[in-house]
């Protein structure tokens, strides 16, 4: 029998990716809407994609939203799930340092990781919007994971979200703009809520709009300060505001970094290379690393 026609150009596909990327490459991608995104009826353009000199993948023209697990082995488990939002100004995703490699890293101690593909409002002639559509896509993820959190071996009361530049304006609407779900849908998905139980902020852009209020989740903040002003001075003034609605927070602010440090594949020894590490230890001090 030959092999089926999309399983041969996903073989091809790997084929043509430099040997250095294939360790990144998802293991499984979910569509959030298997039958169509709302909103993205009559869009087949395929995903764009770009490789840059680091060799981490780029995409954009991105129509069918999905989301990526990176599961911990089960003796590592500590049921607490993180959805991870790239950035990319919402023209494109860097899906690599601000997405894979944060999730692999996550999941390898414990936490169940998963990476958010969204659709992306400012490309050439986009027929998205932020909001709708891009917070849309936040929102399935976010139910997505929790409709399946018995098969995951997660706790539903500790899904947060972390995202890096644009993918922080995401995080930020996600908590600012929830609700606890539909539960007379048709739909098991949209039974379940769409409030992150706690919050993680990489440089995140618009930071302006981050107005927390007391029932806000828990929040973590990092950026360089010789980072755009408005991000690292901005951040700042978001961490107290935290502070000033009794909400528990945290705040590096690293020395030097610039916009976009991220995770990269070969590990970087400066203060900002290593935000993961103290975002894992605040998750612990927090009570989200509990086992499940």
């Amino acid at each position: 029998m030959p092999p089926r026609p999309r399983l041969r150009r996903t073989f091809m596909a790997a084929l043509l990716l430099p040997l250095g990327l294939l360790w990144a490459a998802p293991s499984q991608e979910l569509l959030l809407w298997p039958a169509g995104a709302p909103g993205s009826e009559g869009q087949t353009e395929p995903e764009l994609g770009r490789v840059t000199a680091l060799g981490e993948y780029v995409a954009t023209r991105v129509h069918h939203p999905s989301l990526t697990p990176y599961l911990p082995a089960k003796e590592k488990a500590n049921g607490t799930a993180v959805l991870v939002i790239p950035g990319g100004g919402h023209r494109e995703l860097w899906l690599d340092h601000e997405g894979r490699h944060a999730a692999r890293a996550l999941s390898e101690h414990g936490t169940a990781a998963f990476v958010l593909k969204y659709r992306l409002a400012r490309t050439t002639n986009s027929p998205y919007q932020i909001v709708p559509h891009a917070l849309a896509d936040t929102q399935r993820a976010l139910r997505l994971i929790r409709s399946r959190a018995t098969e995951w071996r997660l706790d539903p009361a500790r899904v947060g979200a972390l995202g890096f530049s644009a993918g922080g304006e995401l995080v930020w609407l996600a908590s600012a703009r929830f609700d606890t779900g539909k539960t007379d849908s048709a739909d098991l998905i949209e039974r379940q809520g769409s409030r992150p139980d706690f919050l993680g902020f990489v440089y995140p852009g618009r930071s302006g709009d981050i107005q927390p209020g007391t029932n806000s989740p828990p929040a973590f903040l990092a950026a360089a300060s010789n980072d755009r002003q408005d991000i690292s001075e901005g951040l700042a003034e978001v961490y107290l505001r935290f502070r000033r609605a009794g909400v528990p927070a945290e705040l590096h602010l690293y020395g030097s970094g610039g916009h976009g440090f991220g995770v990269r594949a070969q590990k970087s020894p400066t203060p900002a290379g290593q935000w993961l590490v103290r975002f894992e230890e605040w998750m612990g001090a927090s009570g989200f690393l509990k086992a499940p």
